[in-house]
């Protein structure tokens, strides 16, 4: 009885172990979930429309990184150039558009 217990223990095993290695989108149909991400579409240049996209992409976060290293410098100097220990609005609305944009670039990458 032990030796039948520690068989079907064994089989039930390997029956977790198959399940868990075989791919995530084995029994969907064609066309739903990441098979639609492998058939890439192309642009009427001919070029892929999803190397396309994520050109433009990278070059709006280039121009973003560009305008917050602006941002930071002189959100630096207006803190280098106040003595006090109050911050003027505009100061915060640049903190705030700091935050904006990180948050921009951050959001197109996750994509």
């Amino acid at each position: 009885m032990k030796h039948v217990l520690q068989r079907h223990a064994l089989f039930l095993w390997l029956a977790v172990a198959v399940t868990f290695a075989l791919p995530q989108d084995a029994g969907r149909p064609p066309g739903f979930g990441s098979d639609t991400q492998e058939h890439d579409s192309k642009l009427p240049n001919g070029k892929s429309q999803r190397d396309e996209i994520l050109r433009a992409e990278h070059e709006e976060n280039l121009k973003d990184a560009a305008r917050l290293v602006e941002l930071s410098q002189d959100l630096k100097a207006d803190l280098e150039k106040n003595d006090t220990f109050v911050l003027s609005m505009g100061t915060l609305k640049k903190t705030d558009d700091i935050e904006k944009l990180v948050k921009k670039i951050r959001a197109r990458m996750r994509r």
